[in-house]
């Protein structure tokens, strides 16, 4: 289960790199890294992993500095809040709260773009990877051999962000469609507070 949040980390990250693509999708990409204040919008996201594929879809919100949040609508419901501090993962159908150091647990993986204008340079290699149905991809391939994933591409359409698709160090590759994107929402940093409902457990990682 933990596997497929550290995956959507990865997914709320690339949404803060959505960019114009016409004067080069890595130009593009550092731009907006370093512009863009807030993203809002759906997604869709297929995880494939021992030969099994795991569709999910729901909507997320991110606001800098260090703040997002990724919630599932279907086929259940869980949320994930970085609060700045700690991040929060929400399973409803398992009534459970489980709450962890945010700077421990994104490290310098993809979350780190996040809270990090410069984690993407610093942590990341990217290069032009070319044309695929007409979407331009850039490919982040992480500068430490020990991080959690082996690459990250991210294809825009237009001028807008179109998927992403990253591979674990476990062999897990996961592709996201992205639709309805704003990247001027108007979000505040209370929505990015998260208080565990009454009656649901609360595990520290």
């Amino acid at each position: 289960m933990m596997k497929n949040w550290k995956t959507a980390f990865g997914t709320a990250i690339v949404c803060l790199m959505a960019a114009q693509a016409q004067a080069g999708a890595i130009d593009a990409l550092k731009q907006f890294n370093s512009d863009a204040d807030g993203i809002s919008g759906n997604f869709t996201q297929t995880v494939r992993a021992r030969n099994k594929n795991q569709t999910a879809s729901g909507t997320f919100q991110i606001l800098r500095p260090g703040l997002f949040k990724w919630s599932y609508t279907r086929p259940y419901k869980q949320v994930i809040v970085g609060d700045g501090s700690h991040i929060w993962l929400y399973d409803m159908d398992l009534k459970q709260v489980t709450r962890s150091n945010q700077d421990q647990t994104i490290g310098d993986s993809p979350a780190a773009i996040l809270s990090n204008k410069s984690a993407l340079e610093s942590s990341y290699t990217l290069k032009e990877d070319g044309n695929k149905n007409g979407i331009d991809y850039v490919l982040a391939t992480p500068r430490k051999n020990n991080a959690g994933y082996q690459f990250i591409r991210i294809g825009f359409k237009g001028n807008a962000l179109a998927a992403m698709e990253l591979k674990d160090s476990f062999g897990n590759q996961t592709t996201i469609q992205f639709n309805q994107l704003n990247t001027k929402p108007n979000l505040s940093r209370s929505a990015f507070k998260f208080t565990p409902p009454a009656g649901v457990d609360v595990l520290e990682q």
